[in-house]
């Protein structure tokens, strides 16, 4: 019989460094007795002698099983470890086993800890103990976990509390974070600590956020369970709080809003008339007006001006891009700024004439973020390109052209409802809904963005787009 001692401190280090020398060394695991702290007296135990360092291979889900079982308040924990260690030797499926009664009761274990190592960083509460005028404050809390669960949750503290010195005391271990080092102790009794006024505060949150109209017990102390109360502040103010859940309700309810009052109908009325969808239009004069007085969505509140489509209303060519720019937000037409330069330039080689096709865009407001004194261009939402959807097809009705040219991923999304697979659809001819063909290309802002050895042959592939579309409509 060999007997194994394990430290309350590095715990998991020193079960693991066993582990590999009684395997090394041969002996099985009826032949292990375990313990943790003070060794158990056994008159059949020999002492362990020093054994040989085993070099032993085993899955990374068993690692992280150990790691969470060691901590486990059952002391046969590492009996049972090290005899699923013993039995990987010969199947090393044996953690996918989930039938298998050895496995079964380690995950359980493992579950319990993890659960019990959340409520911890849920349930400690710090009290401060120190002078506050101190470069660093000094806080101290007592806790009365279900496992042995201190080590592994030190990190979270440490991480979470990192700009002050703490202590947190437990039966079982003390941990101390001075100076950003974690140290270990021995367990304490529960420490008088000094009534903090920050409690106070925490009791008033929590009596004000308590909403008696969702009060379910039974879920509460599921999450919150009694064992935890005492140490909790507000746990003081719960019983009070249920007795008074039915009242509360009651009274929550007869103060309830009742009816708006009429002039809320009215205004009601006027919103919904500003978002509803205005009627088809039968020329540019009438179509342009109801741009101009477009609510449909929240572009209109930044922008300078609405840009409408420009080009004659019997083009055989539309042209739809994304948005506006900042260039055409200020100017108030589409297609003249740092973009609209670079398509005037390829369309110019590619024999196509921007005066004899109608350009537009998907979205009619620039939608920006500030920087200082500029304006970032952003792409515009799925809302805002369905708002403004109704005005590209009005624009259509009213120009009835034979080919639309769609440039980058929003006009496509607000032509076809899909913006996806832009590149691999470039070049291609697509027909709408009401048989209308349509070219594929990128945006010329797109071009801007490429790096020069990549937009010579990204702006050549575009020239040849462009070209295409003047050839249909020649």
């Amino acid at each position: 019989m060999r007997a194994v001692t394990l430290p309350k401190i590095g715990t998991f280090e020193a079960w693991r460094d066993a582990a590999r020398g009684l395997l090394a060394a041969g002996i099985p695991p009826e032949n292990v007795l375990w313990s943790r702290g003070t060794p158990e007296r056994d008159l059949f135990a020999d002492p362990l002698p020093a054994l040989p360092p085993g070099q032993v291979t085993v899955p990374k889900s068993f690692v992280s099983l150990a790691q969470q079982v060691i901590w486990h308040r059952d002391p046969e924990r590492f009996a049972r470890l090290y005899a699923v260690l013993w039995a990987l030797r010969e199947n090393r499926r044996l953690l996918e086993d989930r039938g298998d009664p050895r496995i079964d009761r380690l995950n359980r274990m493992a579950k319990e800890v993890g659960r019990d190592k959340h409520k911890m960083t849920a349930f400690v509460r710090f009290r401060e103990i120190g002078d506050r005028e101190a470069p660093r404050r000094r806080f101290a809390a007592w806790f009365e976990p279900s496992h042995f669960i201190l080590e592994p949750s030190t990190a979270f503290f440490a991480k979470r509390f990192g700009d002050m010195d703490w202590s947190i005391f437990t039966p079982d271990l003390s941990a101390h974070f001075e100076d950003g080092r974690i140290r270990l102790d021995e367990g304490a009794p529960r420490p008088e600590l000094p009534h903090d006024a920050t409690e106070d505060l925490w009791r008033t949150y929590f009596r004000n956020i308590f909403n008696p109209a969702r009060l379910k017990v039974k879920a509460m102390q599921a999450e919150m369970p009694r064992k935890y109360w005492h140490n909790l502040p507000e746990a003081e103010l719960i019983p009070e709080l249920v007795a008074e859940a039915q009242s509360r309700a009651r009274h929550m309810a007869e103060q309830a809003p009742t009816l708006a009052p009429a002039r809320a109908a009215r205004v009601t009325e006027r919103l919904r008339a500003e978002m509803a969808t205005p009627p088809p239009v039968d020329d540019r004069e009438t179509l342009e007006a109801g741009l101009a007085g477009c609510r449909r969505c929240p572009l209109w509140e930044q922008a300078t001006q609405v840009v409408p489509g420009e080009g004659p209303l019997d083009a055989r060519l539309m042209i739809v891009g994304e948005q506006p720019g900042d260039r055409e937000d200020l100017e108030g037409r589409p297609f003249v700024g740092p973009a609209g330069q670079l398509f005037d330039q390829v369309a110019a080689r590619a024999g196509l004439d921007r005066r004899a096709a109608f350009l537009t865009n998907a979205v009619k407001h620039f939608k920006f973020a500030p920087r200082g004194k500029r304006r970032i261009h952003q792409s515009p939402g799925r809302a805002e390109v369905q708002h403004c959807r109704w005005w590209l097809e009005q624009e259509r009705a009213l120009v009835r052209p034979d080919l639309i040219l769609a440039m980058g991923a929003t006009a496509l999304e607000s032509l076809t409802g899909d913006r996806r697979n832009l590149l691999a659809r470039r070049g291609r001819i697509e027909n709408l809904a009401d048989g209308t063909p349509m070219l594929v290309t990128v945006h010329p802002s797109y071009l801007l963005r490429l790096p020069p050895p990549e937009r010579a042959e990204a702006e050549a592939l575009f020239e040849a787009d462009l070209r295409d579309a003047a050839r249909r409509v020649a």
